[in-house]
């Protein structure tokens, strides 16, 4: 009697071709675990714009009416040297440290950020009041998976869209903790700040004589006299709608320029055509010059030499329109 029997295939292998499987597997293990956490920053940083507003995410970026006021900030990010604290300007603590910035809505911050330390760094300005996410857009200078190295530097500009607490911040995750954070106050927009229109001519005119002056060793500046001499820097007031003529004369040895702004730190928005030369045209030693403009919306404001840094150096008043 014969007995049919079903033949089974039966497939062997080698220890030596398992041990190459293995090897190759075991390889693409390691490469794409090396790819996954080589980009380990971009994986954790801000979600995708969607994902934010599928969680509920205010989008704070979109700005006010622009102002016309622009603060210039000069920001580096520091180290100390056991690397353990961090900062803008200086570490926590020392003077001009992670300065505080008080803008109104509408007003821009133009920053220029250095990397002066030895590791990685990025910057951005967000409403997070922890972290280093909620990013608003224009405001980052690099980002976490592609930051700053040492010595290397960038701009970057932030308007305000509404009121309230922003932060300036390292970005790179980590960094914000161990100090590299300052605040923004976002405070109501002013209604004269940006030097607005008057309701209408009032037929008054006034005349202000504002000469520039300076001490021996060019250290102090101002208007007229000296600090602590009688006439340094008057205070002018005038109404709404007043016609206002302005002569001044170049008593110094250096060149100057005079104009009304809205801001005495922002040199470059003079407002109301209040102009008396200019930083590329200014008065030389011996020249004078007069200007003739009506006073806008009610407000303080403030005339200064329009050459960069006199008006720090004392070459600023008070202007108010009532």
């Amino acid at each position: 009697m014969t007995h049919d029997i079903d033949p089974q295939t039966i497939y062997r292998t080698t220890p030596a071709r398992t041990g190459k499987m293995m090897a190759i597997m075991l390889g693409i293990c390691i490469v794409g675990g090396a790819i996954f956490f080589s980009m380990w920053d971009y994986w954790i940083s801000e979600p995708a714009p969607v994902v934010a507003m599928m969680a509920g995410d205010v989008d704070h970026a979109a700005p006010a009416a622009a102002t016309g006021i622009t603060i210039t900030s000069n920001l580096s990010f520091v180290e100390s040297s056991d690397f353990r604290t961090l900062g803008f300007n200086g570490l926590p603590g020392e003077d001009g440290a992670n300065p505080t910035y008080n803008i109104s809505v509408g007003d821009k911050i133009e920053f220029n950020v250095v990397n002066d330390g030895v590791s990685f760094h990025a910057f951005g300005v967000t409403k997070d009041t922890e972290g280093f996410g909620g990013i608003i857009p224009g405001s980052e200078i690099a980002s976490p998976s592609n930051p700053m190295k040492a010595g290397e530097s960038g701009s970057s500009e932030f308007i305000a869209g509404e009121e309230g607490t922003y932060y300036y911040i390292c970005t790179v995750p980590g960094h914000r903790e161990q100090g590299m954070v300052g605040e923004i106050i976002v405070g109501p927009a002013q209604g004269g700040s940006s030097g607005g229109e008057a309701a209408g001519p009032t037929g008054v005119s006034h005349d202000f004589t504002l000469d520039f002056v300076e001490s021996d060793d060019f250290r102090t500046l101002a208007f007229n006299a000296l600090p602590g001499e009688d006439g340094n820097n008057p205070e002018i007031r005038v109404n709404s709608g007043d016609e206002v003529t302005v002569t001044s004369a170049n008593l110094g040895n250096s060149f100057h320029a005079f104009g009304v702004v809205a801001n005495p730190d922002d040199f470059n928005n003079v407002i109301w055509g209040s102009e008396i030369g200019s930083m590329s045209n200014p008065l030389k030693p011996g020249e004078s010059g007069s200007v003739t403009f009506m006073a806008g919306a009610p407000g303080t404001y403030y005339y200064i030499c329009t050459v960069p840094g006199h008006a720090m150096q004392g070459m600023q008043g008070t202007f108010v329109v009532e």
